[in-house]
């Protein structure tokens, strides 16, 4: 439990108080990812769209089933895409469902944890339980030279904690954990996302982050003050772009387009090409006989590795 009490502390100092190197760059940004790596040419294949529906990992395992199993397993999960139970998954069930399968990886790193934070193993994970686990050392050892940070970043972490309980019990269910310790990927959570970032720069404390905070944040200089190319083009990208009103700072929501820019939404993007490959009567929706039919679009199968899917897709 020790050793587990300073690793979680270990990375919260790390992804909070870490310098980059002196000509290296400190991201901020977080950009909506791009569903597979793979090209997205229906012409060739259907493989960003496995990746895409079922996320990379889970995608290659259809890939071993028979087209007949495939069909079945592609029919249990349509039951699951459709939240409201009406027979029929929309584009906005299907776009939930890809965001879902997205971030599979990160359900099952937090799947991984729980159990040390689950202590009494009830299904939730206290405020009490989190705070023991991971402060519990420094609480025990009383004033050290640490006590001043552990105090500040558990402070932090009780802030975070509150905002993704979302019934404000103080208890967390494993949606809420996830929303806790992967914040960026929750809306409700944004705003918890931009303040912790906004505190972490702000160094004179007055609440707006100012040209040399935004570069000090990314770049130490060197010794011998000759600043990288790609410095002095952040530089002008705070200028032009970051200080929107020319004020000379940024302040919440200019730091909030900075770092949770409105990207494009692969998800969305996914999920209306899908329904309209799929949605053979043209209603907006989809039957799972539609999906099922078009199989070959949403998920792999023996067949698609010789190429029979491609044809048939031809044939419809």
């Amino acid at each position: 439990m020790m050793g587990l009490t300073k690793l979680v502390l270990y990375l919260t100092m790390c992804g909070i108080y870490a310098l980059s190197k002196p000509t290296e760059k400190k991201e901020r940004t977080f950009h909506d990812k791009e569903l597979s790596d793979k090209v997205h040419d229906d012409t060739e294949s259907f493989d960003y769209d496995h990746d895409a529906f079922l996320g990379a990992e889970q995608a290659k395992t259809f890939d071993q089933l028979t087209p007949e199993e495939s069909k079945e397993r592609l029919g249990m999960i349509v039951d699951k895409i459709d939240d409201d139970k009406d027979g029929f998954v929309t584009e906005a069930e299907l776009k939930a469902w890809i965001k879902r399968a997205q971030k599979r990886y990160i359900f099952e790193n937090v799947g991984r944890q729980w159990p040390d934070f689950d202590s009494n193993q009830d299904g939730l994970v206290s405020w009490e339980e989190y705070r023991n686990v991971t402060y519990g050392y420094y609480m025990e050892d009383g004033d050290t030279d640490d006590s001043y940070n552990y105090k500040q970043m558990m402070a932090r972490d009780e802030r975070r904690f509150k905002t993704a309980d979302q019934n404000d019990d103080l208890f967390a269910t494993k949606e809420e954990f996830t929303a806790f310790l992967h914040p960026e990927e929750y809306d409700h959570m944004k705003d918890i996302v931009v303040l912790e970032t906004m505190e972490d720069i702000d160094k004179n404390g007055d609440g707006f982050i100012d040209l040399e905070e935004y570069i000090g944040d990314m770049y130490t200089a060197d010794s011998d003050g000759h600043e990288p190319e790609w410095v002095k083009t952040e530089r002008e990208q705070f200028t032009e772009f970051r200080d929107r009103n020319k004020d000379g700072k940024m302040d919440k929501e200019e730091t909030k387009d900075w770092i949770l820019p409105a990207d494009y939404d692969h998800a969305e993007a996914e999920a209306r090409h899908l329904v309209y490959e799929s949605d053979e009567n043209k209603d907006g929706k989809l039957s799972k006989e539609e999906i099922v039919k078009k199989y070959d679009l949403f998920v792999g199968s023996q067949a698609t590795d010789f190429g029979e899917a491609l044809v048939r897709h031809d044939e419809f």
